[in-house]
Order: structure tokens, then sequence, then C-alpha cells
């Protein structure tokens, strides 16, 4: 039998919060089997680029990252953010480790071309793009992986990279190896039908549900990257793809019932 991992990827919204992102980390540090951390960190970026007055543009909740920008989110994400989670983890016992992709090689990516816009510097990933023998190196010494949304192209140059396929990727490489279960940690109970309403919960999508989802204007912008890295992950092998709200982490953990399933 594999053996268990848990990859999460966490947010934006509950990293600035102090107090929720106290309470997910206590959850996520009483984890026993082996877990990997991935955390964006959008709004705090953001909050620093308006202040010193760097234009912020995003095209389907995915962001366009000019010089300036990259320089703030990697000062962020791989900087401040990462930290910040790591020295809390250690508080709780946790032995965890940050990393962007740069470390070690872990994450390469190339930067992203697109015929009708520039993302600027966005690295893409795919499967071999995860140095998935040296992560499992990690994993065997009991460390905790915490990733930042930084990549590199192994050339010198970093790149902005959606957290929401890093962790769907990782958890697509490591899949082979690892009884993969992915999560998605956000402010929502799940994915909603209406997203002003906890009540909407829908408890389990497919790829068909997602399109028709989609085509009747039932997702909002933030939730599609989340949908569409998790659907990849699961016609990738990923056994078990679930998005759900980040204070229920160790209710999901233990009776794997919150939150929205998703399925082939």
């Amino acid at each position: 039998m594999k053996e268990k991992l848990y990859i999460i990827k966490i947010g934006g919204a509950l990293i600035d919060d102090e107090s929720l992102l106290e309470q997910f980390l206590d959850q996520f540090s009483g984890i026993q089997e082996k877990k990997i951390l991935v955390h964006g960190g959008g709004k705090l970026a953001t909050t620093l680029a308006d202040k010193l007055g760097i234009e912020q543009k995003l095209v389907n909740g995915r962001r366009i990252t000019d010089k300036d920008t990259l320089d703030v989110v990697a000062m962020v994400y791989a900087g401040s953010i990462n930290k910040n989670i790591v020295a809390k983890l250690q508080q709780k016992k946790c032995k965890a480790i940050g990393f962007s992709g740069a470390d070690a090689n872990l994450i390469k990516a190339t930067k992203r071309e697109d015929s009708e816009i520039d993302f600027g510097f966005v690295g893409d990933i795919n499967e071999k793009s995860i140095n998935k023998k040296l992560i499992s190196k990690l994993l065997k010494l009991k460390l905790v992986p915490v990733f930042s949304a930084i990549t590199h192209d192994k050339k010198g140059h970093l790149f902005n990279t959606n957290a929401d396929t890093i962790a769907s990727v990782i958890a697509q490489a490591l899949s082979a190896k690892y009884d993969v279960e992915l999560l998605y940690c956000f402010d929502k109970e799940g994915v909603l039908e209406d997203v002003n309403q906890s009540e909407s919960l829908i408890k389990r999508i497919s790829e068909e549900d997602f399109f028709q989802l989609k085509e009747d204007n039932k997702l909002h912008k933030g939730i599609l990257p989340k949908l569409e890295n998790a659907l990849e992950a699961v016609k990738n092998k990923v056994n078990n793809v679930f998005l759900i709200k980040e204070t229920k982490l160790k209710n999901h953990i233990e009776n794997h019932d919150a939150g929205t399933e998703i399925c082939i």
C-alpha cells in the first residue's frame, strides 16, 4: 500500500487573518501523515503593490506580473509569508521547511506564452517541472515542505506561478509514489451554487458539472483556477481532491464529510 500524503493549499484571505491562520496551522500541524503546504498570498501582495503605486491587473483570477510586480510577489510570497508560516509551524513542533521553486531546483517553470495576453514574469509548470525525488527525500526525513508561489527557469529568472497550479502539479507528480489527497482550503464551505448562500454547497462536481456551472455563470472568478487545477489533478490519478473551508481541515481529515469533492 502507498503511504498517505496530504497536499494542502491555502490562500491570501486566510493568511491575512492572523487568528484564522493560527487555527488552521494548529489543525495542519496535527496531521500525523506526511504533508505538504502550498500557499499564495495575493491580497497581501496587492496591498503592498498599491502602497508602492504599482498597478495590478488580473485576467480570469490570474495576475499579470511585470518586473515591479515580480519584485513585490517574490518579497511577499517567498519572504514574509513563507517564513512567517514556517516560524509558526516550528512553534507548533512541526518540522517545516520553506521553499520557493528555485531552492534546490524544486520547481522549474517556463515563461508563459500567450498569443493574446502578455502575462509578463508568469511561469507555467507540468509534472516534469517537479523535483519529486528530492521532495520525497525531504518527506522521508519527516520534514514538512512549505511552498510559496515563486518558481524559476534555471536561467536566473524568477516567475510568479499560480499556487493552485503548484499544488495540483506537485500532487500529480507524487501520486505514483504516494496515496495523495489534494485539499484546496479557502473561505467558503466549498463550491457554492450561489456564492452568497453557504447552504447552496455542491457536494460533488465532475468535469461535465464544471462546464455547465461555468456556462450558467455560477462560478465566480476566484474559484475558476481552483476547479480547473482540481479537475486536472483528478484526471492525472490524484486519488482524492476536495475544496473545503479552511476552518474545517481537522473535521475533513477525520470524517471526510466537508466541502466539495472533485471527481471524473
